[in-house]
């Protein structure tokens, strides 16, 4: 059973920052691109930034030049650092990664796993 964890969200004040990390645990073959994906209330979910397997990134223009996202392959693991936060960027940031797992019959097969969610808020 594959499964991603988020952490490292949390209240912080406008201006300020914040890190976030998704890890994927359990059993599976390879990591594809990973990305972080947010959703205010009553707005629909949004595409932050991504990172390919090769560790090429790209981001949505609203988070340009404010975050940055790596990853760390040994440790299944992906990284949002975010600067100079707004009050738009409140939200739940989710967690997002294309994983290759082994079927009992020795295939490789390709899903889309999400974490459960972490809650930014930008508020004075």
């Amino acid at each position: 059973q594959v499964q991603l964890v988020e952490s490292g969200g949390g209240l912080v004040q406008p201006g300020g920052s914040l890190r976030l990390s998704c890890t994927a645990s359990g059993s599976f073959f390879s990591i594809y691109t990973m990305g972080w994906y947010r959703q205010a209330p009553g707005k629909e979910l949004q595409l932050a930034a991504s990172i390919t397997r090769d560790g090429d990134p790209g981001y949505a223009d609203f988070v340009k030049g404010r975050f940055t996202i790596s990853r760390d392959s040994a440790k299944s693991t992906a990284y949002l650092q975010m600067n100079s936060l707004k009050p738009e960027d409140t939200a739940v940031y989710l967690c997002n990664a294309r994983i290759a797992v082994t079927t009992t019959g020795g295939h490789l097969n390709e899903y889309d796993y999400w974490g459960q969610g972490t809650q930014v808020t930008v508020s004075s």
